[in-house]
């Protein structure tokens, strides 16, 4: 399914949204119990960087739901999902713009890995910590992206909805 396809949207409310109260998402999403979100962590030129909270937000809603949200839709999908969501940050070619940029910087640090967990909020928090954790020469530039777009406060704000937390175990495997 291509989610955000042609509606009917469907609506899902948020009603702890800071700034918003209701998400439209492609209604095909409703024809489902579970989801696996499948990030590219990097950074973006509006909100600092992309993972999984970018991913809720943006990448299911709707074509009408993306022009009138950019922050706390994310609730309204997890709560949707109850529970049954996986959430895979792959750090991986991270360069400072998005996937979504028509003409992207080319990536600016190594890999790092992998991250998976049942928590968006954790694992963009893991991310974040990795990037600030790395001794590699583009981890400045892209931190600066970064911090001078607050991103972090995306991480802040979606924990302070309480639909997940930003305290995580690092396993590595």
């Amino acid at each position: 399914d291509i989610m955000d396809a042609e509606g009917p949207d469907a609506e899902l409310l948020i009603p702890n949204g800071k700034r918003i109260k209701k998400v439209q998402v492609g209604k095909n999403m409703l024809n489902y119990d579970s989801m696996l979100v499948l990030s590219h962590f990097k950074g973006h030129p509006m909100g600092g960087f992309g993972g999984a909270l970018k991913q809720l937000s943006i990448g299911c809603a709707s074509s009408y739901g993306k022009a009138y949200i950019h922050g706390d839709a994310a609730e309204a999908v997890v709560r949707h999902f109850n529970g049954n969501m996986v959430f895979i940050n792959v750090m991986k070619n991270m360069s400072v713009d998005c996937d979504c940029c028509s003409v992207a910087e080319d990536p600016c640090m190594a890999d790092i890995g992998i991250l998976a967990s049942l928590d968006p909020i954790a694992v963009d928090r893991a991310c974040l910590d990795l990037v600030y954790a790395s001794d590699d020469p583009g981890r400045d530039h892209l931190l600066e992206r970064i911090e001078s777009r607050n991103g972090a406060h995306t991480i802040d704000a979606a924990a302070e909805l309480g639909f997940g937390s930003k305290e995580y175990e690092l396993v590595k495997l």
